[in-house]
């Protein structure tokens, strides 16, 4: 068993450290954002793998926030990454919505007795 959890823990801390290059490497935002997420998963991991070993369920609230704070701190830079890709344009001026999102738009407010 301990063979296991130190096999299983060096791997942990190989990803990690391979996370740590990419994150310190880049070279885009994009390639950060998907390093930052691959280290909460590897922390999270770390921690079920601790929990399932120590047989201590007191760390499975922990694993839960480490879980949420990956997954919201992904769609929010994906969110914030989206909206910069609509401003631009080549005359700097808002682009909108794409053209699919505008359509549904506009069928939802007609669907809705909305303005046409």
């Amino acid at each position: 068993m301990i063979v296991v959890s130190a096999l299983v823990f060096a791997m942990l801390g190989t990803g990690v450290l391979l996370a740590l290059v990419r994150l310190a490497r880049g070279p885009s935002l994009l390639d950060r954002v998907v390093a930052t997420d691959a280290l909460l998963v590897i922390i999270s991991a770390g921690l079920a793998v601790y929990a399932a070993l120590t047989r201590n369920p007191t760390v499975v609230p922990v694993l839960v926030v480490v879980a949420l704070l990956g997954f919201v701190g992904s769609v929010s830079v994906a969110r914030y990454i989206g909206g910069m890709l609509l401003e631009s344009a080549d005359d700097g001026q808002d682009v909108g919505l794409p053209p699919a999102a505008e359509t549904a738009v506009e069928s939802r407010t007609t669907s809705e007795g909305g303005p046409t």
